[in-house]
């Protein structure tokens, strides 16, 4: 009873730290991100780059200037994608569609290398999340109303309108409202997770999620891997995956059905938790892209077996 009690205390108060950490962390990225993004809007600059980006932005439904906190995202990482995100008046239907893409679709670099280390090419990782996400974007946009002009949203900064002290004071009010929010959500996750990890709880977890593994097209010899990223995502998660794949216990197809997966499918939990902070529907943030890792993982599945019986 003392040991589960004193492995609760420890899961509380590591967690504790993790969530502070990670929220000062995320801070250092988002508000100088947000700023430079604002700052970027109230000047003007922004709207004169319509013309570059407004046919690709029309293909998945967005206004041109989506493209920012697309491109931060997938270079940078989720939070710089927020960040900007944050600061710009798009509606509740574009930044659904914003936030289905940079959930499928961030950190293109960094989770990259992860990925090439642990059993699959870069290129293709990455050449296969993005066609994921545009895809994913693309379909779920027939279902949304994104027709609203980008400077209608009554949510936005409309910073091009107001002095700089105006949109300076817009600026820091939405960042503490955004900034209070995530630091409840990573406090609350981190130490769940935590608690999870020093009581033993993981792997009873992976074992009764069989089911939801073979829906999936996944093995069960991929069930860890597969929650690590599930629930830490590819880049914390990324020691585990890395040295369970060096172990040589998984066979090339295992591995590369497990990463078409996780790599539109990982960080369920952290994720989309910080995009309900901008009040967006669950059912975007957590349907569309289980049902897109589904589909991948079984047509990846029956090429495999079309290429086999063709050899």
């Amino acid at each position: 009873m003392n040991e589960a009690r004193n492995r609760l205390l420890e899961g509380l108060k590591d967690g504790l730290r993790k969530g502070l950490d990670g929220f000062i962390w995320m801070m250092k990225i988002i508000l100088p991100i947000s700023f430079l993004t604002a700052l970027l809007d109230w000047s003007g600059l922004l709207s004169k780059m319509d013309f570059l980006l407004q046919p690709l932005m029309n293909l998945i439904g967005l206004p041109a200037a989506a493209a920012l906190p697309l491109i931060i995202g997938m270079l940078a990482n989720i939070y710089g994608g927020i960040a900007a995100m944050a600061v710009l008046p798009f509606t509740i239907e574009q930044m659904t569609l914003i936030a289905v893409f940079l959930l499928i679709c961030h950190n293109l670099i960094q989770e990259g290398v992860v990925q090439a280390n642990s059993g699959i090419h870069p290129l293709k990782a990455t050449l296969f999340r993005l066609t994921a996400a545009i895809i994913t974007v693309w379909t779920c946009s027939l279902f949304l109303d994104t027709k609203t002009p980008f400077d209608a949203s009554p949510g936005g900064l409309q910073a091009a309108s107001l002095p700089f002290a105006g949109m300076m004071k817009s600026w820091l009010f939405s960042m503490l409202g955004l900034s209070l929010k995530i630091f409840l959500i990573i406090m609350s996750i981190l130490t769940f997770l935590e608690i999870m990890k020093k009581m033993g709880w993981i792997h009873p977890v992976v074992r009764a999620l069989s089911p939801l593994l073979r829906l999936m097209g996944l093995s069960r010899q991929v069930g860890m891997l597969w929650m690590t990223a599930v629930v830490f995502g590819l880049a914390y998660g990324g020691a585990v995956i890395v040295e369970e794949a060096k172990a040589g216990h998984l066979t090339r197809e295992e591995l590369q059905e497990l990463h078409l997966s996780i790599g539109i499918n990982h960080s369920m939990i952290e994720d989309p938790t910080l995009f309900l902070s901008f009040g967006l529907s669950p059912f975007w943030l957590w349907v569309p892209r289980f049902i897109m890792a589904i589909l991948a993982t079984r047509l990846l599945t029956l090429w495999v077996e079309f290429r086999k019986k063709g050899g």
